[in-house]
């Protein structure tokens, strides 16, 4: 039987990418991409959010991938956000049809119908990815906000060289506890994510986990979900210091309900681990796959 270290080890290991999700993630963006600037004048185009970040958990969802609209495009800037995105949401449905075409807050989401089964498998296929319009604004970017009705600048890069500053200083564990974290959120709210979006976690994170690796990564789980719980109240503005607050999708009752979760989530951890110190280690990696999910393993 597998020790919880071991588990959460394989646990780890079945969250990250492997080299035929990566491929097809590769086919999958390309084709878009080659799609796309057959109907905009496009600079350039490149990968970025939590898949770039090395961040994305399982299944694999909703790829962000950033189109900077060259000059000729720039008319759309003078305008609403709803009209780049109903323009890149029309393009999009010529191709993969109403069905499988969705507008987002700040994005299309292009659905390519692969489906997830009980143990959150896809044949190592994507699921959906994420067209974000963008223009450049020296080293930063503008992007449609529909929901604030105006253009908010963010930085990808920036976000990403936090994440790795973080990884680094937490003995490249820090990538791993978040797509953990991420994971849990797709399976405690029953299809309603408690934590939202889902880079509030990563936001999150870049504070709550201080101190360096302690070395266990149950006590890290238990203590970060009773940190998480702890502070889903405050405002977490953006890394980049430059678009609206990442906590401003959540109001208060939502915010009431995450903090549940993740206390109870604390609560079954602390369970779980002292399952194990008192010998049960079978009943111990059934919390913790309760807990997550099926992806956690019990052998």
């Amino acid at each position: 039987m597998l020790t919880v270290e071991e588990a959460f080890r394989k646990f780890k290991s079945r969250l990250e990418l492997n080299q035929r999700e990566q491929d097809n993630a590769s086919a999958r963006q390309n084709e878009v991409r080659d799609f796309l600037v057959t109907k905009f004048s496009i600079d350039r185009s490149f990968l970025t959010g939590s898949y770039k970040r090395h961040t994305k958990t399982k299944p694999l969802k909703d790829i962000d991938i950033f189109f900077q609209l060259a000059e000729a495009e720039r008319h759309y800037r003078d305008e609403a956000p709803d009209k780049v995105i109903d323009a890149f949401h029309d393009a999009l449905v010529e191709k993969y049809g109403a069905s499988a075409v969705r507008k987002q807050t700040r994005s299309v989401n292009v659905d390519f119908g692969v489906v997830v089964d009980a143990e959150d498998n896809t044949d190592y296929r994507v699921v959906s990815v994420d067209v974000v319009p963008a223009f450049a604004d020296g080293d930063d970017y503008e992007i449609p906000d529909r929901g604030l009705g105006k253009w908010i600048r963010t930085n990808p890069e920036t976000h990403a060289a936090k994440a790795t500053a973080a990884h680094q200083a937490y003995s490249s564990e820090w990538k791993g506890l978040v797509r953990m974290v991420k994971y849990w959120n797709n399976h405690a709210g029953q299809g309603d994510k408690p934590i939202k979006p889902s880079f509030l976690i990563e936001v999150m994170a870049l504070d709550c986990l201080y101190g360096g690796w302690g070395g266990r990564f149950d006590y890290e789980i238990q203590s970060l979900f009773e940190t998480l719980a702890d502070r889903i109240h405050d405002t977490w503005p953006d890394p980049a210091g430059l678009g609206p607050p990442i906590s401003g999708g959540m109001d208060n009752t939502q915010r009431d309900r995450a903090r549940r979760l993740l206390k109870d989530a604390a609560a079954q951890a602390t369970r779980a681990i002292d399952q194990a110190r008192r010998g049960q280690n079978g009943e111990a990696l059934k919390a913790w796959r309760q807990l997550f999910g099926p992806k956690f393993p019990l052998s």
